[in-house]
């Protein structure tokens, strides 16, 4: 059986979402680099490793992404999956884990890489909006493409109602994302991902939420 780790920053409603999912694969270690994460509580009492590497205690981002690196190898995981982890990784910490860590980001990328993304489609005036789940690569936020989900824009939604709609997506699609790699059905050819099963979607239209 595969084993995970994931890495949150906050309230972890996403690695909730992939615990809860029941997937074929060990939760082996939920990391933070906050000691007050809210999502460690729900982690330790679901029976899950636990640990911090607080972003504070260390000086240069080197060091720190040196501890967390070890953190994450010493549980062996066959998948690193980033939710809600609010810290820009560099490249050689992303190199160490190419092509077995994946990330989930609350628009439809290429576009609102980065901040504030349903704020930002508010004020472009999308029509349409959601998430996707990647792999992570140097370039933030431009890995290839897993799997997105989208939602509409509705007219006077505000920031917190779109971003509610967009992440009842998230916790739908990141747990089938990690279901394709576990079960080894995710190729990656010339930046681009297939799921190597009869009939899987990689686009998900939300329908009517």
């Amino acid at each position: 059986m595969k084993k995970i780790a994931i890495l949150i920053s906050g309230r972890g409603s996403n690695m909730e979402a992939i615990v809860r999912a029941g997937l074929p694969a060990e939760v082996a270690a939920v990391i933070s680099n906050r000691a007050d994460a809210a999502g460690l509580k729900f982690a330790a009492q679901a029976g899950i490793a636990t640990q911090v590497v607080d972003e504070r205690r260390f000086p240069a981002r080197e060091a720190f992404e040196d501890a967390l690196a070890e953190a994450i190898e010493r549980c062996s995981p066959d998948l690193v999956a980033l939710a809600g982890f609010m810290r820009v990784l560099g490249a050689g910490f992303v190199g160490r884990h190419s092509g077995r860590m994946i990330n989930i980001h609350p628009s439809l990328l290429p576009a609102f890489p980065g901040l504030h993304t349903h704020r930002r489609a508010l004020q472009e005036g999308v029509k349409v909006h959601g998430c996707t789940v990647h792999f992570v690569t140097p370039q933030v936020d431009h890995g290839p493409i897993i799997i997105q989900a989208a939602v509409p824009v509705r007219a006077g939604d505000s920031e917190a109602a779109l971003a509610a709609r967009v992440l009842q997506q998230e916790h739908r699609v990141y747990p089938l994302a990690i279901r394709w790699f576990v079960e080894d059905r995710l190729v990656v050819e010339n930046g681009l991902v297939r799921v190597n099963e009869t009939g899987a979607n990689q686009s998900v239209l939300a329908g009517n939420d």
